[in-house]
């Protein structure tokens, strides 16, 4: 955890290098945001990926019970148009969680990595750390 010095301003971790440009700053902190977004929209596809999977498993239940109330017909349409079925043509929502992780999530996160590296030393939200030393009253 990083602590403002009494002097008001950010600690040495989240002060920007000498000569780096506020427009290099602010495209930092553009960049750390939209894999803020990223990362939220990934936290939403595990919920799907979640949600749809107890759905699957709740089908069970309304099999047996459609069985139970003489329904054996429909508890059978049930379980062999409904239960694991593929969300998309041949996918399982595991498949689509691995595919935005390999071919999205994972090279956004390591570009702006990267970035961070190459135009600030790897120091994290100086963008963030300047408005906040600006916003003080």
């Amino acid at each position: 955890m990083t602590k403002d010095h009494d002097d008001g301003r950010p600690d040495p971790a989240h002060r920007r290098p000498e000569g780096m440009s506020d427009t290099a700053v602010e495209a930092l902190g553009a960049l750390s945001k939209a894999l803020e977004t990223t990362e939220r929209a990934r936290g939403h596809l595990y919920s799907f990926h979640q949600l749809t999977g107890t759905a699957d498993f709740q089908l069970d239940e309304a099999v047996r019970l459609l069985r139970e109330a003489g329904r054996p017909e429909e508890a059978e349409r049930i379980r062999t148009e409904l239960v694991g079925r593929n969300v998309t043509p041949g996918h399982w929502t595991f498949q689509l969680v691995e595919e935005y992780d390999d071919g999205y999530y994972r090279p956004f996160a390591a570009l702006e990595a990267e970035l961070t590296d190459r135009l600030a030393g790897g120091r994290r939200h100086l963008y963030e750390a300047e408005l906040k030393q600006r916003r003080r009253s």
